[in-house]
Formats: structure tokens, sequence, C-alpha cells
């Protein structure tokens, strides 16, 4: 088995995002990934399920990209379990570079070594919530 390389999944998330590729984002998954996403949905069972979320993601971009940047990595590794959790940010550009918006948010992604490499077996993002408004705070 490969050693884990954790800035290697990182670099491909940030690319594959960058690039709307469904296809490089979801193969860092595994097939029976459990997603706790942010947004709509409770979980996401799955990589077709997952790959479903993604599809609409990069589709609802039109021309624009999303830049992501990884801050405060922290891993911890084991033989069998690797963990990896980040401040992100997430900032829209316009088909010419422009940031037009961003937004941060916590990312915790488990990977475990499968037969095709190691793969994230479970994501999970979260933003803290004021108390006062019951709002999701997305700017650090």
């Amino acid at each position: 088995m490969a050693q884990f390389d954790p800035q290697q999944v990182l670099d491909t998330y940030i690319a594959a995002v960058l690039a709307k590729d469904v296809e490089a984002f979801v193969a860092l998954y595994d097939d029976q990934v459990c997603v706790f996403d942010m947004w709509g949905e409770w979980a996401y069972q799955g990589a077709e399920a997952w790959r479903g979320m993604v599809t609409g993601w990069f589709g609802s971009l039109g021309t624009e990209r999303v830049q992501v940047e990884m801050q405060d990595v922290q891993t911890v590794l084991t033989d069998q379990l690797a963990l990896i959790h980040a401040s992100v940010s997430y900032s829209g550009l316009s088909a010419e570079g422009v940031k037009l918006r961003s937004m941060h948010n916590r990312l915790t992604l488990v990977c475990q070594p499968t037969n095709g490499g190691w793969k994230i077996i479970h994501e999970h993002s979260s933003s803290p919530v004021d108390l006062a408004t019951s709002k999701m705070i997305l700017q650090r």
C-alpha cells in the first residue's frame, strides 16, 4: 500500500474544484463514503449520491470557477486511517479570474487505504452558528 500523502489529497481536491472536474473530484472518495455537507442535505451516502451533488454544484457555476484555499491544516496518520482537518475558504471567481465572493468553513476528511489507494471514507463540513441570529458564520 502506498504511503498516505495528505497534501496530494488536498492538492487534488483544490485542482478538481478549480477545473470543475467531477470525475477527478469524486475519484478521491470511496464508493461507500458518507458526507455531512452544509448545504441542503443532512448526509450523502455513497459516491453516486455525492457525485450528484458535485455535478449540480459545478454545473451551477456557469463560467465562474471556485478557488479553494486550505489553512491551519492538521493531520493524524496511522497505518489504517488518516484524518485531515482544516479551515477552508471557497472563493467564487469570474471567468476573468476576479474574486467575486468568498466563504469559509471547517472541513474534516477521514481516509482509509483501499485496493485503489487511499480514499476519503467520511467528510464533514461545518460553520459555527451565531447564537443571536441562528445564522451560519461564513467569514473567519
